[in-house]
């Protein structure tokens, strides 16, 4: 049975930087969740920031943007008021892929906008809410290690990635 990381907001936990989650009703996560097919880690947290925790953003970077930029060393991550969280991101982006690999997972589901989990999209570092085309560093590291990463909007295609990835049955 194939795996399947999820961010952990997005399964009702309370672990957003404002304490609060996101919890997806998708029919596709109900029944992965009984299935048991699910991992659900929150990378922030696992990097050791607390809930709740200031809003961070990944600055724009000299060499690139989003989480590509921060693994390459070329960007930082950034809370509202300047501390620089960029270690806490890193370790929580390596223990997603400990957690990827130990379990076997090779489809994520992550939370879109996150400077950690963002898949197409994440804030710019002007803390305007303005978003830019670009991956978080949790999603760039899991990519870069063959995971393939949907966004909560994407789950049904992650479903059908699932379908490629399992023998039929029958």
């Amino acid at each position: 049975m194939e795996r399947i990381l999820v961010s952990a907001c997005l399964m009702g936990r309370r672990v957003r930087f404002d304490g609060e989650a996101k919890t997806s009703g998708h029919a596709l996560l109900a029944r992965w969740r009984e299935e048991g097919r699910l991992v659900p880690l929150c990378p922030e947290v696992e990097g050791g920031l607390p809930v709740p925790r200031p809003p961070a953003e990944i600055e724009d970077g000299a060499g690139g943007t989003g989480g590509t930029a921060v693994l390459a060393g070329t960007a930082r991550v950034l809370t509202s008021g300047g501390a620089d969280v960029t270690a806490a991101y890193l370790a929580g982006a390596r223990r997603a892929l400990e957690a990827a690999e130990s379990h076997g997972a090779r489809i994520a589901i992550l939370k879109e906008g996150s400077p950690s989990c963002g898949v197409l999209a994440v804030h710019d570092g002007s803390f305007t809410g303005r978003k830019i085309p670009a991956a978080g560093v949790t999603t760039a590291l899991l990519e870069s290690h063959g995971v393939r990463v949907f966004s909560e909007h994407l789950i049904a295609e992650a479903g059908a990635y699932l379908e490629t990835l399992e023998p039929a049955s029958g």
